[in-house]
């Protein structure tokens, strides 16, 4: 699933005043039309996207610049470079089909996606086509046969949301194979429920943390990156928050093999550990505090459970391994001593611990959050204003304060079926497509793929975001039918049959929260009319739900603005019962267009787990024991080999001081770029002001390139036993020495298309990761984890055409 649940509500009638224009279309009266739909010709509009709240500029009717809104705590420079990602050559420009599926239908040549020609159809075509092989795949495989993808990071909004505009249809239609979890936070979202009882999704507020806080420890994560983007329409309060901190002048410190742009802005104390190895490492903090009675054993005993097994896994009493700094040095690359200085200053200092998703995007994923927040169990300061344990601080703006202001549920993607088989692990998925009927093991229970004939994906870009891109081709053979409805020609697409495009936020009217915590709300008014052919998911989806026979219950009758009209007056009937003032829809939408709410003192002040520490008793967390579980007795007792019933060390597949790191003595991080959302915006001008020689950038230390002949701006060949990639050297101290930093989301760019074990010219990582679960529990990715080698390209560039336009 997406990173935020899919909004259920039930159909709601008509809005008053509409009338009815046939079977179930109705329509806004051409007043209310003009006064909140039209594109401007020349002038300003308020708007938002993943990089902040804007204003739309538009001269003769075309897009002329983006600028920030005054709400924009913290402008980014994505925004930018939204007016060239809008008129971009990859511009999907019209309903287009694989030349070979249009011919032969099914019986097509699969092995021609990602290299066929595409042929230009009508509208009325291509979704004809569409409705058909939904009809045809129902009808002869019935609806477990259709899995129905999409990431939802196109664009925010409400109504145009593609996740449920496609559900919405797919549920209708009655039903779909769906998948569960994220890429993001595969491992994560499984684990912490056994732990803590709660999703990770309820951090502190930055203000009580800042105020009460005395030190930081940002593990694994890097905010002043990943706080320039959100879900929702960003406000970016999480970057003014780390500047507060900052003039605190209070330590910090960074465990990351990348000296991040977090650690340069706060000074932070950079400790480098071996990447996939911090597992080790927090065991030997953690049995440095218990040698030297540091640990809180009060709370451990009064709001903890297992913690006696966990301590006699420390000492080595089940496998004769005492887990002592020393051990763990040899194994995370830290000085033991550092280990100890670290434990001895986070037992001194109230320490909020946060850690990013990357420690949990390795083999084993589940081990890391886990174990640090045991640690933070140790060290006793949970439920206390400035510590505890966090895995969201670094996403977002989390940690601003909550928002007293209306709930919006947007627009429903219905109930789901009960009759189809259950959703895939979401980064299974490509697995599952090419491998019907197989067994596997997630979050306690078995499960058997399904048959699936049809793919049908919505704002998702899964030849990014999906490991091992080789290995990927060959699953893509397998459906029947592909269907990519985007914006862009991204490889996705291009490894598609049936190919639809998709308006840009600056192409419809929308609404949508700003930040995560509901800090207020913001119009997003079309600035500019619709290019080429492209349409609205709304009104894709459906016109396919008319052939389908059911498009009166797709629309309920109403467009994009009574849509719009209706959720936001959903919104604020509900908040009315809760005492909260709200403009009518006409004043929201043309006068105060952009709406913060008030924030109240427990709101601003919120931490997390205070209730528990107050009262365990009367405030037990969801866990079968109601305290936090270092053990788990119900995860020890699914006997899987790789998530065992306590935080673990286990050795990875791979990393560096294993095995493999003879052959690839160098491990590469894919880190979240930035100036791009994933792939997002790869084909912006952007890239310009930090490609070398047209590639993606990789970091390379100067002791490991000196040992290669590379020099900064050379062109580089990675490699492994997976795949290889080109890239642009930028020599740089900034990394442990066998490290090197390949940022994820460039566009993948294959030497010879749709060919397996293709060179990528352009520096897509995800050639070079292994394509495996995290573990049986959580079935997460492992994108972290991954041995390379590199070397100085010696042949004749060849060209960039990711970025070509296909018609």
């Amino acid at each position: 699933m997406t990173s935020h649940p899919i909004t259920q509500v039930s159909r709601r009638s008509v809005l008053k005043g509409l009338t009815a224009l046939g079977a179930g279309t109705l329509l806004v009266p051409s007043v209310l039309r003009q006064a909140y739909a039209a594109a401007v010709a020349d002038g300003e509009v308020v708007t938002g996207s993943h990089f902040g709240v804007h204003y739309a500029k538009v001269e003769g009717g075309k897009l002329v610049a983006v600028r920030p809104h005054e709400a924009d705590l913290v402008p980014v420079e994505q925004a930018t470079t939204l007016v060239d990602w809008a008129y971009s050559p990859t511009r999907i420009k019209y309903p287009m089909v694989r030349k070979g599926f249009l011919k032969d239908g099914v019986n097509s040549d699969r092995t021609e996606r990602g290299k066929g020609e595409f042929v230009r159809v009508s509208w009325d075509e291509a979704l004809d086509l569409v409705a058909s092989e939904l009809k045809r795949v129902k009808d002869e495989h019935g609806n477990g046969s259709i899995y129905g993808g999409s990431y939802g990071w196109r664009t925010p909004a409400m109504l145009h949301n593609c996740f449920n505009n496609l559900y919405r249809l797919l549920n209708l239609n009655g039903g779909f194979v769906d998948d569960v979890n994220t890429y993001s936070t595969g491992a994560i979202r499984v684990i912490l429920p056994y732990v803590i009882g709660t999703s990770y999704y309820d951090s502190s507020t930055w203000p009580s943390i800042i105020e009460n806080t005395e030190q930081i420890v940002f593990w694994g994560s890097d905010p002043a990156v990943t706080s320039r983007i959100g879900w929702s329409v960003p406000n970016h309060a999480g970057l003014k928050y780390l500047e507060e901190y900052k003039a605190t002048g209070k330590p910090s410190i960074s465990v990351n093999p990348i000296n991040t742009e977090t650690a340069k802005l706060l000074g932070s104390d950079w400790v480098a550990p071996r990447p996939g190895t911090d597992v080790a490492m927090m065991l030997g903090i953690a049995h440095t505090l218990v040698a030297e009675d540091l640990h809180d054993t009060e709370f451990l005993a009064n709001y903890c459970s297992g913690f006696e097994e966990f301590s006699a896994y420390l000492k080595g009493e089940p496998d004769g391994t005492e887990k002592t700094a020393e051990w763990a040095a040899e194994i995370c690359g830290v000085d033991a001593d550092k280990l100890k200085e670290m434990a001895r200053s986070m037992a001194a200092k109230r320490t909020l611990i946060t850690m990013g998703w990357s420690i949990q995007r390795q083999d084993h994923g589940e081990q890391g959050p886990w174990m640090a927040h045991t640690l933070a169990c140790m060290l006793g300061y949970i439920g206390l204003p400035g510590g505890g344990a966090d895995f969201t601080l670094h996403y977002a703006s989390y940690g601003t304060p909550k928002g007293h202001g209306p709930s919006f549920a947007g627009f429903p993607a219905g109930e789901a079926s009960k009759e189809v088989p259950a959703p895939i692990p979401c980064s299974r998925v490509p697995w599952a497509l090419a491998n019907a009927g197989e067994k596997y093991d997630y979050n306690g229970q078995e499960y058997t793929t399904p048959d699936l004939r049809l793919v049908i994906w919505a704002g998702g870009n899964p030849f990014h975001h999906h490991q091992e891109r080789n290995k990927q081709i060959d699953f893509w053979q397998k459906p029947e039918t592909i269907i990519i409805s985007d914006i862009n020609w991204t490889q996705s697409a291009r490894f598609a049959d049936i190919v639809l495009p998709i308006s840009t936020l600056f192409e419809r009217n929308d609404i949508c929260n700003i930040s995560e915590q509901n800090a207020g709300l913001c119009a997003m008014q079309q600035a500019i009319e619709p290019l080429f052919e492209s349409k609205t998911d709304f009104w894709v989806y459906s016109q396919v739900a008319k052939r389908l026979g059911f498009e009166a219950e797709y629309t309920d009758g109403m467009d994009e603005m009574g849509w719009l009209k209706h959720i936001y007056e959903e919104g604020v009937a509900k908040a009315a019962e809760k005492g909260i003032e709200s403009p009518d829809f006409d004043t929201f939408w043309n006068e105060k267009k952009v709406w913060m709410y008030d924030v109240t003192d427990e709101k601003r002040n919120y931490v997390q787990f205070a209730k528990f520490r107050e009262d365990p008793l009367l405030n037990p967390v969801a866990t079968p024991s109601g305290m936090f579980e270092i053990l788990s007795r119900k995860i020890a007792g699914y006997g899987y080999d790789d998530c065992p019933g306590h935080p673990t060390w286990m050795e990875p597949f791979e990393r560096l001081g294993g095995t493999m790191s003879d052959k690839y003595p160098l491990h590469m991080t894919s880190s979240h770029p930035d100036y791009r959302l994933h792939s997002q915006l790869d084909n912006a001008d952007l890239r310009h002001s930090y490609e070398v020689e047209n590639r993606e950038p990789v970091w390379i230390h100067p002791d490991a390139a000196e040992a290669r002949g590379i020099a900064d701006g050379d062109v580089v060949r990675i490699f492994n036993d997976r795949g290889a990639v080109l890239a642009g050297a930028v020599v740089t101290d900034r990394m442990k020495s066998d490290v090197i930093r390949l940022q994820e989301g460039a566009w993948y760019d294959p030497a010879e298309p749709g060919t397996k074990g293709a060179l990528c010219k352009h520096g897509d990582p995800n050639v070079l990761t292994f394509d495996k679960g995290t573990s049986k529990l959580a079935q997460g990715n492992c994108a972290h984890t991954a041995l390379v080698e590199i070397e100085k390209y010696a042949g004749d560039l060849p060209t960039i055409t990711t970025f070509d336009p296909v018609a």
